[in-house]
């Protein structure tokens, strides 16, 4: 890979806290919370979809960053011009499926060029396992369909990538020191997992390589949110 350099980020914003609410005012008092202790705020469908570009100027207006997590997956054009307004609102990360093909990424990776937004392809959700995968048409195992995407993504030109913890190795080996690996699925030992399939823990994840960990129910439902996070955050020190 031409790209070698692997980039350094401040603690606080390699742990995405998902604001997984339904309203601005659920989102803001979360971001009131845990601002202190989280640095990177992730706006998913359900709230963007409610509220639209104020979710994205409310994690902005708290000094964090905001993860704007679409997962686009659509023709070159309307992707291009979707990244084009992600990249307005100023957010970090814009989450595109790899799944959308070489041209709808190149689109993506030119019309985001220049700007602070890195876009990340999503390769498998981590809720999906290997009969998900077979369901699909998908030659499995994970490990092997990440890759292949991944490596996908990478040729059209993005750099960034969305992996379980359980693919972070994989992908680490197969692009290099120079993608940005965000990792969901992350589970401090003895949380319940969910939804989700294909987990680790917080430590195991950033010793495979992951450069960002995405971890919401195991902070939002501590008894101590505040101290959750900052237990996580503790973990790139």
């Amino acid at each position: 890979m031409a790209d070698t350099v692997r980039r350094v980020r401040p603690p606080r914003e390699r742990l995405a806290l998902p604001l997984d609410v339904p309203s601005l005012a659920d989102a803001s008092a979360w971001v009131e919370r845990l601002a202190g202790e989280v640095g990177l705020f992730k706006v998913g469908l359900q709230l963007f979809v409610a509220e639209g570009p104020a979710s994205v100027r409310l994690v902005h207006e708290a000094g964090a960053a905001c993860f704007l997590d679409l997962k686009l997956h659509d023709i070159p054009a309307t992707m291009a011009h979707a990244a084009t307004s992600a990249a307005r609102l100023g957010v970090r990360y814009l989450t595109v499926h790899a799944a959308a093909g070489p041209a709808a990424l190149a689109a993506v990776a030119e019309a985001l060029r220049g700007s602070e937004t890195e876009a990340l392809a999503v390769t498998v959700l981590t809720s999906m396992d290997e009969a998900s995968l077979d369901a699909l048409g998908l030659a499995g195992p994970a490990p092997a369909v990440v890759e292949r995407l991944g490596r996908l993504a990478w040729a059209a030109g993005i750099r960034g990538f969305v992996c379980s913890p359980l693919e972070v190795a994989t992908l680490r080996d197969a692009l290099g020191p120079a993608a940005t690996l965000v990792v969901p699925g992350v589970r401090p030992a003895g949380s319940d997992v969910g939804d989700q399939r294909r987990v680790a823990t917080p430590e195991a994840a950033v010793a495979a390589g992951a450069d960002v960990l995405v971890v919401g129910r195991p902070i939002r439902r501590a008894t101590d949110p505040q101290a959750a996070a900052r237990a996580i955050v503790q973990v790139f020190r």
